[in-house]
């Protein structure tokens, strides 16, 4: 291994450290501790790399050895934050300026793997009968494992019509299951209406959070005094897309003044997100269902409710996933994909770092399905809805 190479390995390697622990390419404005601190750290990984390149059982690849690190760098620090090879910051760009098909599933990183974290009905993923929690071990027979999260979503993507291969582990099978599925145009459902107890409570389910979703369901709310709804029941499982800005805007619909929501990064200046009473729509009573597919925007609203004291919240933990990202390109044309600023809810918990727990928790079942026994596996009955039932006794004791 030449000396240029292992001196060139290591000045990316400082640049990284550089980048990720002071936001630039150099020490201004940090302090002298900090400095020192940092590059003690880049003495003892360059005393790591030397001990690998001599002493490893192998002549190793000091170039994947490298990559390794570096990914594994990024990852410590949030599912989010990833480093990009020079090839694959290549891809990543060409797939920007593309329409990309895709298989109907929000995937992060968890437990060092692909993790599932919602679903959209009626896409592929959803026909396969694919989960949140579900893990992607492997796509195209590569490991998960050795892949940013902003790979792994890239590899899921591509043209419409085109298939997809990859490995999932569910929880409750021991072996991976090989699943092929093929990329669409992913069209979301309608916002989900429905009425409960004699239509005094209105149950909306968004699906995702977009401008135009919201403006859906704030346009039902407005309506809710002509058909005589009194109660309101929203349904944020599983809602994992959508923009940060209209989880802020769902949460002002029910939230009349007062912080939402506030950003937060190192060299970012905190931004505080106050109710508008102008965009204050019903104070009418609330409950929010949440789960472990609820994820960012949809997060963010959930937190501020339940911080308010607005309603209650009743499920699972939230998946953790609320923050803002900025684009670093380093020297040799790859790049760093990583979390500046993280989203607060009022009382200044993290979202990204611990989600957001309901204050009445239940549960999912653990099978969505539950085949009648003895009966023809394609017919089956569903399994009762514990979370959406604790909700609805919780809105008929409220006072509308």
């Amino acid at each position: 291994m030449s000396r240029s190479f292992t001196r060139t390995v290591l000045a990316l390697s400082a640049a990284l450290i550089l980048v990720v622990l002071f936001g630039g390419f150099g020490p201004a404005g940090v302090s002298a501790s900090q400095s020192d601190g940092a590059y003690r750290q880049m003495g003892v990984y360059e005393e790591v790399l030397h001990k690998i390149q001599t002493d490893y059982v192998t002549d190793p690849n000091m170039q994947n050895v490298t990559v390794g690190a570096l990914h594994g760098l990024l990852e410590s620090l949030d599912a989010d934050s990833s480093y990009l090879t020079q090839s694959e910051y290549a891809t990543y760009l060409a797939h920007q300026h593309e329409g990309q098909a895709r298989i109907g599933m929000d995937v992060s990183k968890r437990y060092g793997y692909g993790s599932v974290v919602a679903v959209m009905p009626g896409g592929p993923a959803d026909k396969a009968h694919i989960e949140d929690g579900d893990l992607v071990e492997s796509i195209g027979g590569k490991s998960t494992r050795e892949m940013s999260v902003a790979m792994i979503r890239l590899l899921l993507e591509g043209k419409p019509g085109t298939p997809v291969s990859f490995e999932l582990v569910r929880p409750r099978s021991p072996e991976p299951e090989d699943i092929t599925l093929t990329r669409t145009a992913i069209v979301p459902p309608a916002l989900g209406v429905d009425q409960y107890e004699n239509s005094s409570i209105l149950y909306l389910k968004p699906v995702i959070l977009t401008r135009e979703r919201v403006d859906d369901l704030i346009a039902r709310l407005r309506e809710m005094p002509k058909d005589a709804n009194k109660k309101v029941l929203l349904d944020l499982r599983d809602v994992a897309e959508g923009d940060p800005q209209q989880g802020i805007r769902l949460a002002n619909a029910f939230i009349q003044s007062g912080t939402i929501a506030s950003l937060q990064g190192q060299t970012v200046p905190t931004e505080t997100f106050a109710a508008d009473p102008s965009k204050f729509v019903t104070a009418a009573p609330l409950v929010v269902l949440v789960n472990h597919g609820t994820a960012g925007a949809a997060e963010i609203a959930a937190a501020a409710i339940l911080d308010r004291k607005r309603g209650d919240l009743v499920g699972d933990r939230t998946f953790g996933e609320g923050a803002e990202q900025k684009t670093f390109t380093l020297p040799d044309g790859s790049a760093l994909l990583l979390t500046i600023a993280k989203y607060q809810s009022p009382s200044g918990n993290k979202i990204e770092d611990n989600a957001v727990t309901p204050n009445v928790a239940v549960s999912e079942n653990l099978d969505d399905e539950l085949l009648v026994q003895g009966s023809n596996p394609s017919q089956s009955e569903q399994r009762p809805d514990d979370q959406l039932n604790k909700a609805l006794a919780i809105l008929k004791q409220k006072n509308a």
